[in-house]
């Protein structure tokens, strides 16, 4: 399962409409580096290959290809302020080598 936050899906949303994008789903990709890390890809898309897997989390429609589906696989996607001014997408997948856990108290 690929699971977006509430904020991911909200940015996701602004970006569709901003781009004249709305209705369309948001296909993710992950390829493995040489090092063994995770390279992440996404961008809108309304074609339907082979193999493709459709998930909806928080009303988003997700597409990923039957190549990424395992790299992806129980990764949640997040959109946050790194710095003052600075939010990014981020990616917390146990799949990724460099992936470390938020620490709980």
């Amino acid at each position: 399962m690929i699971k977006l936050t509430p904020s991911a899906a909200e940015q996701i949303r602004n970006s569709a409409s901003q781009g004249q994008m709305d209705g369309m789903s948001l296909r993710l990709a992950a390829t493995r580096n040489p090092d063994g890390s995770l390279h992440y890809g996404m961008g809108f898309d309304d074609s339907q290959m082979d193999g493709d897997t459709r998930i909806t989390s928080e009303g988003i429609e997700l597409v990923v290809s039957e190549s990424s589906l395992t790299l992806l696989a129980g990764m949640t996607m997040d959109y946050v302020e790194l710095e003052p001014g600075s939010w990014q997408f981020i990616f917390m997948n146990p799949n990724d080598p460099n992936y470390k856990p938020p620490e709980t108290d």
